[in-house]
């Protein structure tokens, strides 16, 4: 049962209003809210695709995902399990997979090196548990990948090969695991995780608008990207990972030389991504194409808390390491009475929130703010997609809870 006209009304208003004041605002946005039979129950874009644009805003337009990817990543990873190709558990299948993990040192808090002592599983590298880091996220990191000549936002093979933080198993961090699951995808089916999410997840799906190379028709269709100065006013800036724009989308011997980010890499049209939280909110099956994508079990194990013994692993806070890619955040997502937090297998689990969503809700983001949510005991998901940096930037996570909150109301007032 779709919405009514006058929820449908007020959160159009609620998205309007966000994109009201394009230089101190958000200059445009797309709001796509699915449910369980995969119908759209609101949908729009607002405002502009840049700053220094008069191009309106479209359902078609294209976003930097950034790691909105990692769920995707996800779900193609958690595709080889179920056919018995991966093993959550496995660490040397993983470490004989990408050897390169069998001699990483772990960063001590002096700047110091010690032996890592257990292997890495795939799991680990799926609920950040392995140890990786980002070196935006943290100081520590930060040091060292500018001192070895490596970027703060890993866009290279080359950049991902860091140091561990903690032990594997031993502490939980967002980092690039995710990055390193998809490469395990890689060399155990010798596809590209680009080619592999195209044959098997997408395609089923009739979706044609995801890619990390996107066409020369994508990115036609690109909003552009925007950096939030100290005053609060936002001007246009440079893309992040330039050479996926960069290359020649038709070449294939450039294609191929191009890193396939598990953690970062996919360029989505807000409602093509929504296709893939229908299938999840539908036990795993596409509830428009009927393709299966998922097991029911599977997606149980994915929305399942893999991080019991860190229930606070959101409250230790991100730094703003580097400022031009983020703000700080002391809370991942802040819940009245601070519930125990967790994280499935590649997203996080808040235990609630004030907008009403239910407590089994996974939710992440990527870093230039596109922002999804999947809720399956009450049957919705949805995105809000903007492309400004840094990360957690006030004005989108304003728009965020007040269209979640207006869809929860439309929820309860449908019944």
């Amino acid at each position: 049962m779709p919405f009514n006209n006058s929820n449908l009304e007020r959160l159009g208003g609620i998205v309007d209003t966000g994109c009201a004041d394009a230089t101190s605002g958000i200059p445009g946005a797309t709001v796509v809210v699915v449910g369980k039979d995969g119908e759209e129950l609101f949908a729009k874009a607002a405002g502009k695709r840049g700053v220094d644009s008069d191009e309106p805003m479209s359902l078609d337009s294209i976003y930097f995902m950034a790691s909105c990817t990692k769920l995707l990543t996800g779900i193609a990873v958690m595709q080889l399990v179920e056919q018995g190709k991966l093993r959550l558990d496995d660490a040397d299948q993983i470490e004989d997979l990408c050897p390169e993990l069998q001699d990483l040192k772990v960063l001590r808090p002096d700047g110091s090196f010690e032996n890592k002592k257990t292997n890495i599983t795939l799991r680990m590298l799926l609920n950040h548990t392995s140890g990786f880091g980002y070196a935006f996220f943290n100081e520590r990191l930060r040091d060292w990948c500018f001192a070895a000549g490596l970027n703060a936002l890993p866009e290279t093979f080359e950049d991902v090969k860091m140091p561990l933080l903690f032990q594997p198993g031993e502490g939980w961090e967002y980092g690039t695991g995710v990055d390193w699951a998809g490469i395990a995808l890689e060399r155990s089916t010798g596809l590209s995780l680009n080619d592999y999410m195209q044959k098997h997840l997408f395609a089923p799906l009739g979706v044609k608008d995801m890619s990390m190379i996107p066409s020369r028709e994508m990115r036609s269709r690109l909003v552009h990207m925007h950096a939030r100065g100290k005053d609060g006013t936002l001007k246009a800036r440079d893309y992040l990972f330039p050479a996926l724009l960069e290359i020649d989308p038709d070449d294939e011997s450039q294609t191929r030389q191009v890193f396939n980010s598990g953690g970062a890499g996919m360029f989505a049209k807000p409602h093509e991504y929504c296709k893939m939280l229908a299938v999840l909110l539908n036990d795993g099956t596409c509830p428009r194409t009927g393709a299966r994508i998922l097991g029911k079990d599977t997606v149980e194990e994915m929305f399942r808390n893999q991080v019991p013994d860190f229930p606070n692993h959101g409250r230790q806070g991100i730094p703003a390491a580097v400022p031009e890619l983020t703000n700080p955040l002391p809370d991942l997502y802040a819940v009245e009475g601070n519930p125990p937090q967790g994280w499935g297998l590649t997203f996080m689990q808040s235990n609630g929130g004030a907008t009403g969503r239910s407590t089994g809700t996974g939710h992440w983001a990527g870093i230039a703010n596109t922002w999804w949510w999947c809720d399956r005991e009450s049957g919705v998901a949805g995105m809000v997609c903007t492309q400004i940096l840094p990360f957690a930037d006030p004005a989108v996570l304003g728009l965020w809870a007040k269209v979640e909150t207006e869809v929860y109301t439309a929820l309860r007032e449908r019944k």
